[in-house]
């Protein structure tokens, strides 16, 4: 039945469509602004209210003083009237009762204006805001002097939305969100909320069907897993104390600047009492500190956006925008990101854009249609890990990810971003059979539409933070992917150089009397060494899924895996590319690595642990001194093959040059077998310093060398004019420094 519309005194008619009131009380109307509310009228306004369990509602001046009774109208708890004297600005409240209970008085959420700008909503439209996370999400803030939370969140094909929490008894009738139609955005501010409160959407989708509680895509903290609600928390608040480096920070693009990275799982570097996980603080106190001293320039985290799936390592995120809470607050990541930078240690992020889980609390089908995922599933799942493929044609899935990227590096000042599993987004075949992927429009295999999304991201990077570095993981030739976009390259500053990883290992871990068959491994490196900007990774890929650890696959017995660890590690050091190693490698940790306990600190009292990590501390140390170590890393210019030909010795030498033309030889000796009276062609006469040598005492070698250095002599060796007689510890790499 449709009532007649009531009328006030001055003859206003108040009251709605009643199909609308109902449809209100059932929480499928789309519109509640179009109901809810204040409406001016000649003398007053109309004042109409959804209130479930309240009896009576009167609407109340800002002093507390009573307006008008509102009249009860359709559902229960709807109410309606005209209110005298009440213009369209004037602030006004609600007192609801029970029925013969005491009241109470609330603020009405439909009084308040838009939170979206119309600046906001054109660029949310275009898929070009790129500052997103300040407008999406949940933000504590005041609007018309009145303190509350700004809810936003995109969800375009909804038919209705609604913010619920313990503050509305989890009821989707009662915070239903307006619909910014231009750009599908839905928002609410909802009064006198503030940080910590625990919230959700409630999502009708297209199908008009309820879908799970969703989490909010832009949210700034999660619940501590197993739980999966958002919590209000605004952007971090942090005083920053570190101008000084990042005054400096920009630098550290620049390709000739020595990058020894520190790879890191939050959760499993060290841990507390009885396991205990150590939070941002604690390691702000304990990170920081080793890290310096062992000489890292960087330190890169694994995944820190939260993650429901512990084992994922961050791999699996749907909280993009918030650090997980498993190591502490937003807060107490900034202040561990601070505590880095005024050590002078850069911080590099493991960023995930390539894919998300299928948790039901999170992305996937987000208002009941594939608007994150792409919707064929070709090209929208990974089999192989069972997750969901982002639309990168979609130009609010790219501004969504690009703006995720930026969020980092502004709001918890990261130095750069490492792009996690690059090759997947690049290619339609991907880990896919004969069948099961279509070609591009042009036939061919690559993806066109996320080359153009990591271009874009690249680009508007280096726009908006141009000190910011980016690193791409990238298993394939795909050419030129740390070349500028402008020069045809993908953009990326450096790539992770995955075939120099997966030969070289493959060569350490053979016998040393095997050895000479796979001398290859070792030197074909340097074919394509300056097709890209190189980092050399030891990652914690290589020590996880039955892989064992870096120490476990070295051959031989106990010395010899530590000498063949020692040696491997000099080699990589001095060879041309930035360094990166995974926690617990640098002191030759021997089980696998374990996500779930602490790495082996007690390895460290025994002398060959030791010895490994004083090893790569000096290996650092020595990196960054010596400019003929680094400047040239990606330049071949800076390097030059003495003797690649001596494979049944297994010995490789080559030298390392910086701009000054100043020169380093290196020469390893991959047998057992130590070789006295080794000749080595070098080009400059003079005294040539053993700065470092891996079989040292104090690394756990048996002290084999050179006496600290030798001096060049006239014979003629490797078609140079003078040459130094070197003794070759056995399983060790010795590195020469000329002195003139």
């Amino acid at each position: 039945m449709i009532s007649t519309p009531a009328t006030s005194p001055a003859g206003i008619e108040h009251r709605p469509d009643e199909n609308q009131a109902w449809e209100i009380g059932r929480g499928v109307h789309g519109d509640p602004f179009s109901v809810l509310g204040r409406f001016g009228v000649e003398g007053g306004a109309i004042v109409r209210v959804y209130r479930p369990g309240a009896h009576s509602a009167t609407v109340i001046d800002g002093a507390g003083k009573e307006l008008a009774a509102l009249e009860p109208f359709g559902p229960e708890g709807f109410f309606t009237g005209y209110v005298a004297g009440l213009d369209g600005t004037s602030a006004y409240r609600m007192r609801y009762s029970h029925g013969g209970g005491a009241g109470w008085d609330e603020e009405d959420p439909y009084r308040f204006g838009p939170i979206l700008g119309d600046q906001d909503v054109y660029l949310i439209a275009e898929g070009s805001h790129y500052r997103l996370y300040e407008k999406l999400g949940a933000h504590p803030a005041t609007m018309d002097g009145t303190p509350g939370v700004a809810f936003a969140v995109w969800a375009p094909n909804a038919r209705r939305v609604s913010v619920v929490g313990h503050f509305n008894s989890w009821d989707g009738r009662r915070s239903v969100m307006r619909k910014r139609h231009e750009c599908g955005v839905w928002e609410l501010f909802v009064p006198h909320l503030g940080r910590g409160e625990v919230y959700k959407f409630e999502v009708i989708g297209a199908d008009g069907n309820i879908q799970p509680l969703k989490a909010d895509p832009v949210g700034f903290l999660q619940e501590t897993a197993p739980s999966t609600a958002s919590v209000v928390d605004g952007l971090v608040e942090h005083e920053w104390q570190d101008d000084a480096f990042r005054s400096q920070s920009a630098e550290w693009q620049n390709r000739e600047k020595p990058i020894s990275i520190y790879e890191v799982h939050l959760g499993s570097w060290r841990r507390g009492a009885d396991n205990a996980v150590l939070d941002y603080d604690d390691l702000a106190s304990e990170l920081v500190a080793y890290v310096k001293d062992m000489g890292f320039t960087h330190v890169e985290f694994l995944p820190v956006s939260e993650h429901p799936f512990y084992g994922s390592w961050g791999y699996q995120p749907i909280g993009l925008f918030a650090p997980s809470s498993r190591w502490g607050s937003p807060e107490g990541f900034a202040r561990l990101v601070d505590a880095l930078h005024q050590a002078e240690i850069g911080v590099l992020l493991d960023w995930v854009p390539g894919h998300f889980p299928t948790d039901v609390h999170g992305l996937v089908r987000f208002d009941g249609t594939a608007i994150y995922e792409h919707p064929d599933p070709r090209r929208g799942f990974h089999k192989d890990w069972n997750t969901l493929i982002y639309d990168y044609g979609r130009p609010e899935v790219k501004n969504f990810l690009v703006a995720n990227g930026m969020y980092w590096l502004d709001r918890f000042h990261i130095d750069g971003l490492r792009v996690d599993a690059v090759a997947s987004m690049l290619y339609l075949d991907y880990s896919r059979n004969q069948g099961e992927w279509e070609p591009n429009i042009h036939g061919g295999r690559e993806n066109l539409e996320a080359i153009a999304f990591l271009k874009d991201a690249n680009e508007r990077i280096g726009e908006y933070f141009p000190r910011a570095t980016t690193h791409a993981e990238e298993s394939t030739a795909f050419p030129d992917v740390s070349k500028p976009t402008y020069a045809g390259g993908l953009g990326f500053h450096f790539k992770w150089n995955m075939g120099w990883m997966h030969d070289t290992l493959h060569y350490m871990q053979e016998d040393p009397v095997n050895r000479r068959y796979h001398h290859h491994h070792m030197t074909f490196g340097m074919v394509y060494a300056y097709s890209e900007n190189f980092i050399l990774p030891l990652s914690h890929d290589e020590v996880v899924y039955g892989k064992g650890s870096l120490l476990g696959k070295m051959p031989g017995d106990e010395w010899q895996k530590f000498a063949n660890l020692r040696a491997y590690y000099g080699f990589m050091w001095s060879h041309p590319g930035k360094k990166l190693l995974f926690m617990g490698c640098e002191f030759g940790q021997a089980a696998e690595w374990n996500h779930d306990q602490s790495l082996d600190w007690h390895l460290l009292e025994q002398p060959n642990h030791a010895g490994v990590q004083r090893l790569v501390r000096d290996l650092n140390t020595m990196y960054r001194e010596i400019p003929a170590l680094h400047q040239l890393d990606c330049d071949p210019a800076g390097f030059e093959w003495v003797d690649t030909a001596n494979v049944e010795e297994s010995v490789i030498a080559f030298l390392r040059k910086d701009r000054e033309g100043r020169q380093v030889l290196i020469v390893s000796n991959f047998t057992p077998i130590p070789r006295h009276g080794y000749r080595v062609g070098v080009s400059k006469p003079g005294t040539w310093t053993e700065r470092l040598n891996t079989d040292a005492e104090i690394y756990g070698g048996s002290n084999v060398g050179n006496m600290g250095g030798k001096t060049a002599e006239e014979p003629s060796v490797h078609g140079r004019p003078y040459s130094i007689s070197l003794t070759l510890p056995p399983l060790a790499t010795v590195v020469m420094v000329h002195e003139g």
